[in-house]
Formats: structure tokens, sequence, C-alpha cells
């Protein structure tokens, strides 16, 4: 069985990563992408979401809804901060010792992996699945990874936060149907 791990903040999900996941399933061959929203990642603390911790799980899991192949897991809320990304993989190869270990990611936290804790022990449990637009990174000796071009959807969950404090239209198809009749008021 093939799991990938697909963290992030997910404030608020969107389109871009619901294709991002949905291009490391079908290039990757993935039986499963299990979507982990983040308590507090170790590079942002002190920082907080636009949206609560409930309301992000919410949303992600009317995203994944209608995608068999993808579920939600709300561990890392659970654990306490930071958000390690080692303890996510460790408990999940713990759990399902026979499964294949993915983890889903893009250019910018490749470049910064070598910094996040526990970084050897890491690339023992994982393959990396590195999504790039243009030009794939770089390879590294030593690290399971394969590169997938997910395209260039435009989605930002920045702006869409933005957007919502300006009290501003989201540009069309930013946001999955389900999740933007959740955040927009009627």
């Amino acid at each position: 069985m093939k799991t990938c791990l697909f963290g992030g903040s997910f404030d608020p999900v969107h389109a871009g990563h619901l294709a991002i996941a949905e291009a490391a399933q079908q290039q990757c061959g993935l039986d499963e992408v299990i979507f982990l929203p983040a308590a507090c990642s170790p590079f942002k603390q002190g920082h907080t979401t636009y949206f609560t911790d409930a309301e992000r799980l919410h949303m992600l899991k009317l995203a994944t809804a209608v995608h068999p192949w993808a579920s939600v897991s709300e561990l890392d809320l659970q654990l306490p901060p930071p958000s390690w990304s080692w303890r996510i993989a460790e408990y999940w190869h713990n759990q399902h010792p026979s499964h294949e270990l993915y983890w889903l990611m893009g250019t910018d936290q490749w470049e910064q992996l070598h910094k996040w804790a526990r970084f050897d022990y890491l690339c023992e449990l994982l393959h990396f699945i590195v999504y790039h637009r243009e030009q794939a990174p770089c390879p590294r000796t030593r690290i399971r990874s394969t590169f997938i071009n997910a395209g260039m959807h435009p989605a930002s969950s920045s702006a869409i936060r933005q957007a919502l404090q300006n009290h501003t239209p989201i540009p069309s198809g930013w946001l999955p149907p389900e999740v933007e009749s959740f955040v927009l008021p009627h």
C-alpha cells in the first residue's frame, strides 16, 4: 500500500492543494493521500491561523469527500505543538509498517528540508514527492524522491484570506464549491 502524507496549514484548503494531491496520486500510483492540517509549524511559531483548527479540519473533509483516494487525519492537531513532521511519519510508520510511506511537499519545502528536525530520520522513513511549477528542483543524494509537475494553479491561501478580510471576491475556481459555500456568507 502506497500512503502519502500531505501536511500543511490548509488555511483554507484550496483547489491548488487538491490538484497537487491528485497529480501525486496519479503520477506516483498512490493508494491514498492523507491530508494533515498542521497545528503549529516549527517555522511559524507564534503565528495563528485565520480559521480555527475545527474549521480547517471541516473544510478539508468537505474538499476531500469526493475523492476516494483522499482522507483527512487530525493527528497533528491532537499532538502538542509544534508540528514535527518526524512525529507524524514515525506514528504512521509504526501504525502501518507494511505501507510504503511518502511525504508530499513543494519545492520551497524541499529546499529547506535539511533544516527540518530529525532530517536523517525522516529520510529513512519517507520517500518525498516534490511538486514544482516549472523547472524540477535538484535531486539530493541518499534522499528518496520523485519530482512531479502539478501545473500552474493560481490559488493561494494567503490571497484567499486577504480577499475575505477585505470583503472582495475570491477568484472563480480557487475554492472547491463545498468550501466556498462554507467560507462565504450568504
